[in-house]
């Protein structure tokens, strides 16, 4: 059961006919409120389920910083609570984090190991669902990703071939540096690990492979996409936000890799692909 329609949600939609072993039921907001304690409880009592894919998170990162209970009532309350409904009947929770519960001070690929410390209060609620699965359903496993985008829904490839086909100069931020997960990777990731057999409990890390800033990610959309507009780059100082980015998350995916023999794609692979579908939308 995969539960929200996000831009994950949509992507493991799209692939899941070529499951055929797994029955997947793809649950929108209204059918499957994660606020609501309640109505999972009856879902799940008349639904019985082997595994659940939380796709739900409050990512408005800068609204976070004021709309604090609201982040933290869907990215730490209700995926703690979600876990722990499930534990009552051995079934078994994919729980979908981020980059953002570390800092940025890192000089190198960050391990799963690596100490946490969000810079802002998207980061904190998203660490703390974390912990909260981890404690209410120990056999849970935990997939931090980061720069999500894909074809579907509100994302920053979207944005950027919105903004480079209608302005002739555009800044975007130069000295934050991570690596982009194309949505339609991160979902097929997901189908190996069950298909695998075996979830193995704990945190993982999973983006592309690659690392960028946001500023070479929009010279490459630029580039695909055969725009003329001009990119300017600028320092983070230079595009004040509400909350703080961390300067440097870039994920170290070994250990995914290892256990479940994943070969990920590089980030301007699966850039290409993207962006090629999105030229076929139309959008």
């Amino acid at each position: 059961m995969v539960n929200w329609m996000s831009i994950l949600g949509q992507e493991l939609a799209l692939i899941a006919a070529h499951f055929p072993q797994f029955h997947f039921s793809f649950l929108t907001r209204s059918e499957f409120p994660i606020e609501d304690e309640g109505k999972m409880k009856n879902w799940l009592n008349t639904h019985p389920v082997d595994v659940v894919i939380n796709c739900a998170a409050y990512t408005a990162v800068d609204k976070a910083e004021t709309e604090i209970e609201r982040a933290f009532e869907i990215n730490a309350k209700a995926p703690g609570v979600l876990a722990s409904l499930l534990s009552t009947s051995h079934s078994r929770l994919i729980h979908i984090s981020t980059d953002y519960v570390f800092d940025g001070n890192s000089a190198t690929a960050l391990s799963e190991n690596a100490p946490t410390m969000p810079v802002n209060q998207y980061g904190v609620t998203k660490l703390e669902g974390e912990k909260r699965v981890i404690k209410n359903n120990p056999e849970s496993l935990i997939i931090r990703t980061s720069w999500l985008y894909s074809s579907f829904g509100n994302n920053f490839v979207k944005t950027m071939i919105r903004l480079l086909n209608s302005r002739q100069s555009i800044e975007v931020v130069q000295d934050q540096i991570g690596s982009p997960t194309y949505a339609g990777d991160l979902a097929k990731a997901i189908m190996q690990v069950l298909s695998s057999g075996f979830l193995h409990p704990g945190i993982y890390h999973y983006s592309n492979e690659g690392e960028i800033s946001w500023y070479e990610f929009a010279v490459e959309i630029k580039r695909l996409i055969g725009s003329l507009c001009k990119i300017v780059p600028i320092p983070s100082s230079g595009y004040p936000t509400p909350a703080r980015r961390p300067s440097y998350s870039l994920m170290d995916k070994s250990k995914i890799k290892k256990d479940y023999h994943l070969s990920i794609p590089d980030w301007k692979d699966s850039l290409a692909v993207c962006v090629e579908l999105i030229r076929k939308q139309g959008v």
